[in-house]
């Protein structure tokens, strides 16, 4: 086993042994009757994969098992897999055509969005690209504070403003300061905020236009950082910010914390954004291109 496949089933410890135990022991010798389906159905919804996911896995499920002709539970296992697999994507890293590219940010109080910046930033400067870090969360100065921190232990400059100031004129500055010093990647950092806050929300609409008056086409990419601690929480988080800014990825933050991984296959089929990146531990170096096939075989064990 490679060091980066161990790396994955190590993180996935708490929602292999916690959440999907009981899913990887249910397949044996019995015959598959309709008791089955009910109770492979209710595992999965309690492992967080969600209603609507799990109904959908458990229709593609009884479709292969008549299509094959199987008849045993045991038989299922591989079917199984295979099927949350198709459920995910399987990224590469992000294109960067553009001169900067700009990535805007968003993600809620505690989800680990800043510290996730701050590795994305060192993945992408260890590719040798030029980097440079906004600020724009002006609305909690410790969030700042925080990203400076980072910049000064990965090396990658940052743009900041004053506590308080308007995160909209940061964002212009930081894009533009940006243009002038020929980076590659913009990475804005937005205000975490809940939600269900409606003028935090709007501020952050705000934010997303001025990205594209001060570079017409930014932001190039919106993602969402989630907190897999979170479970099924993430999903209406997720299709707030969706509506707001455009999503168009997610990262999967403390992954290796959590035993609510499941929620992945949720944010995909509910909301159709691919998982990009996941954070496998506290290192820099532990936010890794989601890898679909890790992800399930680190769920499941049998």
């Amino acid at each position: 086993m490679s060091d980066l496949l161990k790396k994955w089933r190590e993180s996935l410890t708490k929602t292999r042994d916690v959440a999907f135990g009981k899913v990887s022991t249910f397949f044996g010798a019995t015959q598959i009757n309709d008791d089955t389906w009910d109770e492979l159905e209710a595992l999965l919804i309690q492992a967080d994969i969600g209603v609507e996911t799990t109904i959908t896995l458990i229709n593609n499920c009884q479709e292969q098992v008549a299509r094959q002709g199987l008849t045993k539970t045991e038989q299922l296992y591989s079917l199984l897999k295979s099927e949350l697999i198709r459920l995910l994507d399987q990224p590469e890293e992000p294109l960067m055509n553009f001169q900067p590219t700009v990535i805007l940010i968003a993600g809620v109080n505690g989800s680990g969005k800043t510290t996730t910046i701050a590795k994305l930033a060192a993945r992408y400067k260890n590719m040798g690209k030029k980097v440079l870090l906004v600020a724009a969360d002006t609305f909690r100065a410790a969030a700042v504070d925080q990203l400076e921190v980072w910049s000064r232990r990965i090396d990658v400059p940052i743009i900041t403003a004053q506590p308080e100031s308007d995160p909209g004129a940061v964002t212009y500055d930081g894009i533009k300061s940006a243009v002038s010093r020929g980076s590659e990647v913009v990475l804005i950092d937005t205000a975490g905020r809940l939600h269900t806050r409606y003028n935090l929300m709007e501020e952050i609409k705000k934010v997303y236009r001025v990205a594209g008056k001060a570079l017409p086409g930014a932001p190039h990419y919106s993602w969402i950082v989630l907190d897999t601690t979170t479970g099924q929480n993430a999903l209406q988080q997720a299709a707030a910010f969706s509506k707001a800014v455009h999503l168009n990825g997610a990262l999967l933050a403390k992954l290796d914390t959590s035993a609510k991984g499941g929620m992945a296959f949720a944010i995909k089929k509910q909301l159709g954004l691919p998982i990009l990146y996941a954070g496998l531990g506290e290192r820099v170096e532990d936010l890794q291109l989601f890898n679909r096939e890790a992800f399930v075989n680190g769920i499941l064990e049998h």
